[in-house]
């Protein structure tokens, strides 16, 4: 507890560099680019137009999934996706990626994986404005479900950083957890509420624990907020426990491994 505690304060503590940081990150990933941060909106929407023509026209002949059409049910979905899976192994390597050129500046290391997270964050606020717009469009607009979307966005900035305190922890001590984590994360894909519904084609016996993943409570909040399905974490109030006993747990490991470690960080590079 006392290691969660001292990473939580100095975010707060340092958290206008986590700022400053996360623009700089973003310009210099796209200062070489003619198209500049535009692919950061270019590239999900060729990757979500391939996901439907494969999975929604193809697999899926265009069969709805319940009562919402196929692609704005997908599209509610991987949005969130793109953010988490670029968050998570991004932020992974931060660390060992970058502590020689930040070695010489005066922050704690912790900064480091949150303002990675947060680079990818504000493309993310961008998809998501977009979204909206799209979904109006498309027979879904504007509601009042829309409140609790920030309450999910909080949640999984807060997940997104505590895990990766424990990754970057494991990547910058063994360099072969960086390759693991890729599979794990391209297992989650599949076996999270993205292309398909797991909880519509598996057995009964399976579907507590797909639920087991965190990043499907994350994903089905999105949905139902953007969507307007209803109050998602009202109607799953032990769901919603179970996030933030995770979210808890998991921020206190990574804390404890983080604060543990750190100071040897540079005997591993």
């Amino acid at each position: 507890m006392k290691s969660a505690i001292k990473i939580l304060k100095e975010q707060m503590q340092f958290f206008y560099l986590v700022r400053r940081l996360s623009v700089y990150e973003i310009r210099s990933l796209t200062s070489g680019n003619y198209l500049g941060a535009a692919w950061e909106i270019i590239n999900p929407a060729i990757q979500i137009l391939i996901y439907w023509f494969v999975f929604g026209f193809g697999m899926r002949q265009k069969e709805p999934i319940g009562d919402i059409p196929y692609f704005q049910w997908m599209f509610a979905g991987i949005l969130v996706w793109f953010f988490i899976n670029a968050s998570v192994m991004k932020a992974s390597k931060s660390i060992y990626s970058k502590i020689r050129m930040l070695s010489k500046m005066n922050f704690p290391m912790s900064v480091i994986p949150n303002y990675v997270i947060f680079a990818q964050f504000y493309p993310h606020l961008i998809l998501i404005g977009l979204a909206m717009l799209i979904l109006q469009f498309l027979g879904f607009p504007i509601s009042i479900y829309y409140l609790q979307l920030p309450l999910y966005i909080v949640a999984l900035l807060v997940f997104l950083f505590s895990l990766s305190l424990i990754t970057t922890t494991l990547t910058t001590i063994a360099r072969d957890v960086q390759m693991i984590l890729q599979s794990v994360m391209r297992l989650l894909f599949y076996l999270s509420p993205i292309l398909w519904l797991p909880i519509e084609k598996l057995p009964e016996s399976f579907h507590f624990w797909v639920k087991l993943n965190p990043f499907y409570y994350i994903i089905e909040g999105y949905r139902y907020s953007l969507l307007g399905q209803g109050w998602y974490f009202l109607e799953n109030p032990l769901y919603t426990l179970y996030f933030i006993v995770i979210t808890a747990l998991t921020l206190m490991v990574g804390s404890y491994l983080h604060v543990k470690f750190r100071s040897q960080f540079i005997d591993f590079l």
